[in-house]
């Protein structure tokens, strides 16, 4: 682009053959013009910026959650209790404690337990087995001494200690399949129940384990005591629930030749 003294060297020369020439009034239109371009390129460059200004904030608002949003997604969810019949941490009344098959621990003396309230009872009965058995099968019932109807749910089996003089031997453990038995016991009626034990003994370190070893040492032939828990949860006729029962019962002699 001509720099404005070529212009002026251009215009000179070229006075005779052109005529009067008002030179200032040439550079000034010529400025002008050069201005209006330069302010017509700049608005489209300014505008064009600003578009790219308020796509780019319309977006970001876009991918910003709103308040109400990430309120709702920090609120913390409602929680929910496992069922303690089927194996997990159980409440007695709204009282933690131990679900049945962890009352009674290896190498430990047995639990006292109260009672239950309303007259709940269990009792244990096995048959003379060989020492060498891998298990010995039995019955366990649930008995309802009160005066009140029972309803409710609990585990499928129950959960059976082998004892000697008040020492924990051998108590149920390991994974369970989570099934459910149906407790409808109006007063005096009975439930009956399959459950077995293993006649070894386990030591400390097994309870610390997911299960215990498969090589426990068998019990010698002898005298034992059995006894049995259960975790019933209990509820209303509108099904509505009343918390969870620790059940128990006093031990039976059972004999292994």
């Amino acid at each position: 682009m001509s720099t404005e003294s070529d212009l002026k060297n251009m215009l000179g020369d070229a006075g005779p053959a052109l005529g009067h020439v008002d030179l200032a009034r040439v550079l000034r239109r010529s400025s002008r013009r050069r201005l209006a371009q330069q302010l017509t390129v700049g608005s489209a460059m300014t505008l064009a910026v600003a578009g790219i200004g308020v796509a780019g904030f319309t977006g970001v608002r876009g991918l910003t959650p709103s308040t109400t949003a990430g309120s709702a997604s920090s609120a913390k969810a409602p929680e929910t209790k496992a069922d303690p019949s089927l194996g997990s941490t159980a409440t007695d009344r709204g009282i933690t404690r131990a679900p049945a098959d962890k009352i009674n621990l290896c190498g430990g003396t047995l639990a006292e337990v109260v009672p239950n309230a309303d007259g709940l009872l269990l009792t244990t009965s096995f048959p003379t087995a060989d020492a060498s058995a891998d298990r010995i099968t039995g019955t366990v019932t649930l008995t309802n001494s009160g005066s009140e109807h029972i309803t409710g749910t609990s585990t499928a089996t129950p959960a059976i200690t082998l004892s000697k003089d008040g020492v924990v031997l051998w108590h149920s453990n390991g994974l369970t399949i989570a099934m459910a038995a149906v407790v409808d016991l109006a007063p005096g009626a009975s439930l009956t129940y399959q459950a077995s034990f293993r006649p070894v003994s386990c030591a400390i370190e097994d309870d610390s384990a997911d299960s215990f070893r498969s090589d426990l040492p068998h019990v010698a032939a002898g005298q034992y005591q059995v006894s049995a828990a259960l975790n019933l949860s209990r509820q209303n006729a509108d099904g509505s629930g009343l918390g969870t029962d620790l059940v128990t019962g006093p031990v039976s002699e059972v004999t292994v030749r």
